[in-house]
């Protein structure tokens, strides 16, 4: 077994030189870092080179190409997207790892290509490149609202490929009359189309999660409406699925006015005054919106 040095001043490892990191390497940077992954963070670090590769491979991500990656954590992914010969704009929010993503890439990878934005991601506005591809093991406690806001404020991305909590990376592919189908499915839908591509073993992440994971991979379509119309949408989107087991013109009452009004708006649109949310696409909602 090779001797390791921290990285920053340097790995020396006998042998064959690796360009991912495994879990000594992973454990040997916590340590480094003196960082006891938190659930508030959503930290669960992937290990594994072949979950990472299957990751990059399954996203498409190509020799080129910019992909923006959301909470890079030690470098597992990151990693596995420069080998690829990405361009990468890493998106972290913890300072200590933002500073020592740029070395450990350096160390074992040293012609890539990396821009590292220390910020909370759902307060990124602006991004040094236009990335095409979105890639990330989100964080399960924001992975819809990062996802979406990133759809939302960087046009530039045309497909993706997310590893999220199963039973949420559910809820976004579904479709209509799915009992998991709901909001998330619904906004997803209004940028592209989502579909759940395998799931993933709790062992292949430190320290072990206690839920399963799940990749979601995505294509984005032209958005079916403006702006204005998008978020009119998303609130009656809102209001349906608070109260998802009324019929709509019970659970749109309070947003149009009062039942009578919202079986008027649901008549004027084409839509069942009695039909349920989960029955609607986005197209459905979006009918509504503009009635």
């Amino acid at each position: 077994m090779g001797q390791r040095a921290r990285v920053g001043s340097g790995w020396t490892v006998r042998g064959p030189r690796v360009s991912l990191l495994g879990p000594a390497q992973i454990r040997d940077l916590a340590e480094q870092l003196d960082l006891q992954p938190t659930k508030k963070l959503g930290q669960n670090f992937v290990i594994d080179a072949n979950t990472v590769r299957r990751i990059v491979k399954s996203a498409g991500v190509v020799a080129g190409e910019t992909v923006v990656e959301v909470g890079p954590g030690l470098g597992s992914l990151t990693l596995g997207l420069t080998e690829a010969g990405a361009s990468v704009v890493a998106v972290e929010i913890d300072r200590r790892l933002a500073q020592q993503l740029p070395l450990t890439v350096a160390e074992l990878q040293p012609d890539a290509r990396l821009t590292v934005i220390t910020e909370d991601a759902l307060k990124v506005t602006a991004l040094p490149d236009e990335p095409s591809v979105f890639v990330a093991n989100l964080p399960y406690n924001v992975s819809v609202p990062v996802l979406l806001h990133f759809l939302e404020r960087f046009p530039s991305i045309d497909r993706g490929l997310v590893m999220v909590q199963a039973e949420v990376g559910e809820r976004v592919a579904a479709g209509p009359g799915s009992k998991v189908y709901g909001s998330p499915s619904v906004k997803a839908a209004w940028y592209g189309d989502f579909s759940t591509a395998g799931k993933v073993s709790r062992q292949v992440f430190w320290p072990v999660p206690n839920v399963d994971s799940i990749l979601v991979r995505f294509e984005r379509h032209a958005q079916p409406g403006t702006e204005a119309e998008r978020v009119a949408t998303f609130a009656l989107v809102d209001a349906a699925f608070q109260q998802r087991r009324k019929m709509l013109r019970q659970a749109l009452s309070a947003l149009l006015g009062d039942s009578t009004a919202a079986s008027a708006r649901l008549d004027a649109a084409g839509i069942a005054p009695t039909a349920r949310g989960e029955e609607l696409t986005v197209a459905d909602f979006l009918a509504i919106a503009r009635a």
